[in-house]
């Protein structure tokens, strides 16, 4: 149970230093959220929880394909505030084309020989 809540916490300050760097410094911000963190943070905790080199193999794989359908949405955020629109609807219309093109991936990865 410590070891789920250690793990929370540490996310936690992650998304917190994020969210306080980025009031004050919005590119540094971005540049440390880009970073694959998160990723290497869960790689190491999975690899703890069940050290399986093929099941480690297939996450880091599965994690580059969903990374790519991921990105438009942070091109289609910045457009839409500037051309006016509020920042929620912003970023419902993010999440909407992201979920969108994660759905596409999820159908047509297998169809390309990708396992995801």
């Amino acid at each position: 149970m410590w070891y789920l809540i250690a793990k929370a916490a540490v996310s936690g300050i992650l998304i917190a230093t994020i969210s306080e760097v980025a009031k004050r410094y919005p590119g540094f911000g971005g540049l440390i959220a880009s970073l694959p963190l998160v990723s290497v943070m869960g790689m190491i905790w999975l690899w703890r929880d069940r050290p399986d080199a093929e099941n480690m193999a297939l996450h880091a794989a599965s994690t580059f394909w969903f990374v790519l359908p991921s990105l438009p949405m942070f091109l289609l955020i910045p457009a839409m505030l500037r051309e006016g629109f509020g920042f929620w609807i912003s970023l419902i219309a993010g999440c909407v084309l992201t979920i969108l093109l994660y759905s596409l991936t999820i159908w047509a990865a297998p169809r390309l020989g990708i396992s995801l």
